[in-house]
């Protein structure tokens, strides 16, 4: 009998004592054998979510044309990187392809790596990007990228990176006061989250965002360790030649406190330990720490924008008035798709954009 992630995460637990919530997450979505991401297609109406560029064309095409301001922004370089974080089923880099190569001069300069973890979806970005015209390639990581001048996609990819856990002891004692909350087993052996007694370890508290000293007692504080290596990696980059990165994603545009870790199962939440490795992890991106992070890093962060604000600035309404001009009958669609982005009660408010550049780059298109 096969066994089960669960049962794979339980004996690691029972051999090396509770697990941090990253290392859960990790397994959950990365085990290569019963992971989320390895193993399916999670996307669009059949999957587990739904992320933008599934909901409307509209979505990638105006980001290829915030990708053309950008590359004319950067001093029109005869050669550009055009780098995907988690590029889905390949449809936003089409869409945005599809819009941007009306400009002769991008298209020509214009080299595509997608970063995926997924074989099955690295397989679909095959079929969809395959008549895109420009080069394509698959890698691992940014730093198997090639140097140069570059433009950097992430959408709903930071939310998918592993989390830590902490929880405020004592809010008078700074980085010492904060202990770790991990995942364990109670007494009917079911995994559980579980208070760690004893301090964090330094590693965990000695980068902590600055709203954390507005900690309380019991207070529990997310961080992202993944994120500010990516910044360290983008800095690396962007120091070497110019560049831009756009992060569009769920969460915050100030730290907070709370538990946000959720699960999803065809488009409902679920346990987080319902079914390990079936279920999409995800937690709300905390902008504010990222915006510290590019600080630390020497680059530069534009303010967290709503996706409402970003997208109509980048022309999103024009771009509906002219679908529906174009197909009259697709207005129900259209507008239903218009309202699925940009309004409050959707994705318009809590979701925002964010751009780290190089230094000395003009303000980004649709950012402030």
């Amino acid at each position: 009998m096969t066994r089960s992630l669960a049962d794979k995460l339980k004996d690691r637990i029972r051999e090396a004592g509770p697990i941090s919530v990253a290392e859960y997450m990790t397994i959950c979505l990365l085990d290569p054998v019963r992971g989320y991401y390895p193993t399916r297609d999670p996307l669009g109406a059949e999957g587990d979510f739904i992320t933008a560029p599934e909901i409307s064309q509209m979505f990638g095409e105006v980001l290829g044309l915030w990708c053309v301001q950008s590359w004319i922004d950067l001093g029109r370089p005869d050669v550009l990187h055009l780098i995907e974080y988690g590029p889905g089923r390949g449809i936003m880099m089409s869409d945005m392809l599809r819009a941007a190569s009306l400009d002769a001069g991008f298209k020509s300069a214009v080299n595509v790596s997608l970063i995926e973890a997924s074989a099955a979806l690295e397989a679909v970005q095959g079929r969809t990007l395959g008549t895109a015209g420009v080069p394509v390639q698959w890698v691992k990581k940014l730093e198997d990228v090639p140097d140069g001048p570059s433009l950097i996609i992430g959408n709903e990819f930071l939310d998918c990176l592993p989390i830590q856990q902490l929880i405020c002891t004592d809010p008078f004692a700074g980085k010492d006061g904060w202990t770790e909350r991990r995942v364990g087993l109670d007494e009917e052996d079911r995994l559980c989250f579980i208070k760690i007694d004893v301090p964090a370890a330094a590693v965990l508290t000695e980068k902590l965002p600055l709203g954390a000293r507005e900690a309380r007692t019991d207070d529990l504080l997310e961080t992202c360790p993944s994120a500010a290596q990516i910044i360290d990696s983008l800095a690396q980059r962007f120091h070497q030649a110019p560049g831009r990165a756009l992060f569009i994603d769920y969460g915050p545009d100030e730290t907070e406190f709370g538990d946000t870790l959720q699960a999803l199962k065809r488009h409902e939440k679920v346990g987080v330990f319902s079914d390990p490795g079936n279920t999409d992890l995800t937690a709300r991106v905390d902008f504010a720490a990222l915006s510290e992070s590019a600080a630390a890093g020497d680059l530069t962060a534009s303010a967290a924008v709503p996706q409402r604000e970003f997208l109509s600035k980048l022309g999103l309404e024009m771009r509906a008035v002219a679908l529906i001009r174009a197909k009259p009958e697709a207005k129900p669609v259209i507008s239903r798709q218009l309202h699925r982005l940009t309004d409050d009660g959707e994705m318009g408010q809590l979701f925002k954009a964010i751009c780290l550049s190089s230094n000395g780059l003009p303000l980004p298109l649709g950012l402030r």
